[in-house]
């Protein structure tokens, strides 16, 4: 896997010429629940971009966005937010940037609370002719596979498992708010999560399978 950070500018340039792709993981730092760590979206994101440079020559994987839109994590400590406005600002100063060395972008966001500002920052960037996608993973990318549940439940539970066991506190994984997204979601406005999900996360208990985090890194990178 070729990292950017890695690079000295006289490489980064030969492979921009060449037209790499430059792949940017986008997440957050924010709370999930009392056993996942606070990088536990931007985690997800390296990975599922170290993915895609493992599949796919010429990808080029930047350093993370950790810091994303997490205001409705508000009141759970560790938690660093920036807004929707400054997440949209950032990554259309970055896209901009980096197309200046690569051709091809691709923001991987792995933090729902970024998906508007990044979709309304790709359609700007793209609006000025620049060559970039957003890619998030969502149950249309895995349909073999059991539907992903709430914040910090089973499935980012697993994922974490699969990457960093060791990370994983799972003896402190308890049930949270077990109630549909659609009833859910209005509730976890600016007012907070903690309305919602006092444990900071909202699924049934997440068990420890590491199979089934397995299963989602097999198959989202196919998509």
């Amino acid at each position: 896997m070729t990292l950017l950070a890695d690079l000295t500018w006289p490489e980064a340039a030969r492979l921009g010429a060449a037209g790499a792709l430059l792949a940017i993981p986008v997440g957050a730092t924010e709370q999930h629940g009392p056993h996942l760590p606070l990088s536990t979206d931007t985690d997800i994101a390296v990975a599922l971009a170290g993915r895609l440079a493992a599949r796919r020559p010429g990808v080029v994987v930047a350093p993370p966005v950790s810091y994303g839109s997490s205001g409705e994590h508000a009141g759970f400590a560790g938690t660093l937010s920036i807004g929707q406005a400054a997440v949209e600002l950032v990554l259309i100063e970055l896209g901009r940037s980096a197309a200046e060395t690569f051709g091809h972008l691709v923001f991987v966001c792995a933090h729902g609370g970024n998906a508007a500002p990044a979709q309304q920052a790709v359609a700007r960037l793209r609006a000025e002719s620049r060559d970039v996608l957003l890619w998030m993973p969502g149950p249309q990318d895995g349909p073999e596979l059991p539907p992903p549940d709430a914040h910090a439940g089973r499935t980012e539970t697993a994922l974490q498992l699969a990457l960093t066991p060791y990370r994983v506190r799972a003896g402190l994984a308890e049930a949270g708010n077990t109630a549909p997204l659609p009833r859910l979601m209005p509730r976890c406005g600016p007012a907070g999560y903690g309305r919602s999900a006092a444990t900071g996360f909202s699924a049934t208990r997440p068990e420890p399978r590491r199979p089934r985090g397995r299963g989602c890194w097999t198959a989202w990178p196919r998509t």
